[in-house]
């Protein structure tokens, strides 16, 4: 009884632990600062605070490419991306509690084959901040 008394509390706690991770993924879900980009998608960040960025690789210099950034919290980010040089950057708006959305078309072309990098730079280290690159095909 008592080995039935111990598997009864230990499943006991393994469904609460998963009970507990299942609940904060899917609360997480309801405030995505940008969804998912879908198929058109080279880059999903899908959230961070404060300064930060991504390098990726990819890109096809014969489509369009499409960086978008969204943010919340007061204050603003400023964007940068480069391949070698800068090829765009711009500031978003971050407003405290609702998300400011920011972003910039390149012509085909305007992003070379290979790799790139993305930077935020942002006022403050309580900024929420999300990103897509996407190239979209039509």
């Amino acid at each position: 009884m008592r080995r039935t008394s111990r598997a009864l509390a230990v499943t006991a706690l393994v469904t609460g632990a998963l009970t507990g991770v299942a609940a904060g993924p899917a609360a997480a879900s309801t405030d995505v600062l940008l969804p998912h980009p879908g198929p058109d998608g080279l880059v999903w960040v899908e959230e961070r605070t404060g300064d930060g960025g991504v390098a990726s690789g990819g890109a096809w210099e014969g489509l369009p490419t499409v960086l978008t950034v969204a943010c919340e919290g007061g204050g603003d980010v400023r964007v940068t991306m480069s391949q070698e040089t800068e090829v765009a950057a711009f500031s978003v708006n971050c407003p405290a509690g609702e998300a400011g959305v920011g972003s910039v078309t390149m012509d085909a072309g305007v992003v070379r084959p290979g790799s790139f990098v993305i930077g935020v730079d942002a006022s403050s280290d309580d900024i929420r901040w999300a990103l897509t690159v996407t190239q979209p095909e039509s």
